[in-house]
């Protein structure tokens, strides 16, 4: 046996003793602890704390928050513990104005919904009522906060052809896009695509909508060739063709193939 101080038993047991009253201590700590812990969340759930208090909608500029508020079956005072996100975001995607949505719980009773939308990329003139069309090819009801700078359609139905004609629209580069005013729906036996645009620089463009944003892409260049104090008719329907208001009856000019 190595060499050593020998420790009797009598002066063993204060030290144990000791040893004990510290781990019985930290056992009465815990508890208390999770005694209060617990006191403090029953508390929480039946205080004001745990209900909602506001709902703060962002995003959102064609859906209104009266509609996403109905829709999302979220209201104040209502228990934020009990909301189910995945539920809110499937719900409130159903208003064809919203592309995308997330939904956050915010300390201490706020539930934020922040919307992303689809673009509003015309307005349809249908019976007399202006109706938003969305980049998906939604028509929505008629809405109070309309794209004042959006092409107007005339003639159009809720069909596929509407369909193409937005899908070509998204395409267009942006400055091109807005310098267009209005777009008449004038199909032929040989071509029901076939379409007129009002340009805001007075002048107009032939064109079929299978081709469209190709072809608008060069109505600058087309456009910068040509007189500015004499507006016309742009073909895009087969190549790029000009022809002046005052010469409407004569052969059109051609100002190049594109």
């Amino acid at each position: 046996m190595e060499k050593g101080k020998v420790l009797s038993l009598e002066d063993r047991i204060p030290k144990i003793k000791e040893h004990r009253r510290k781990k019985a201590n930290r056992r009465l700590i815990i508890l208390l602890s999770v005694f209060f812990l617990l006191i403090v969340v029953v508390v929480y759930f039946q205080s004001p704390l745990s209900h909602i208090k506001e709902i703060d909608i962002q995003g959102n500029k064609i859906a209104s928050k009266e509609d996403i508020l109905s829709i999302s079956g979220l209201e104040p005072g209502g228990s934020l513990w009990n909301i189910n996100q995945k539920n809110v975001r499937k719900k409130i995607k159903k208003l064809p104005e919203v592309k995308d949505i997330d939904v956050k719980i915010k300390f201490p009773n706020t539930v934020e919904v922040h919307i992303k939308e689809h673009s509003s990329l015309a307005l349809l003139m249908n019976d007399h009522r202006v109706q938003p069309v969305l980049e998906n090819g939604q028509v929505l009801q008629e809405k109070n906060s309309l794209l004042m700078n959006a092409p107007i359609l005339i003639g159009f139905k809720e069909d596929e052809i509407l369909k193409d004609l937005i899908s070509q629209l998204k395409d267009i580069p942006t400055e091109i896009y807005y310098s267009i005013s209005e777009i008449q729906h004038d199909p032929k036996n040989t071509d029901p695509y076939h379409i007129y645009l009002y340009m805001n620089d007075g002048n107009e463009v032939n064109a079929t909508i299978s081709t469209l944003a190709e072809k608008m892409a060069h109505y600058p260049s087309v456009v910068g060739q040509l007189d500015p104090n004499i507006k016309g008719v742009i073909d895009f329907e087969v190549g790029s063709f000009f022809r002046a208001y005052e010469n409407e009856g004569e052969d059109m000019s051609e100002e190049g193939e594109r």
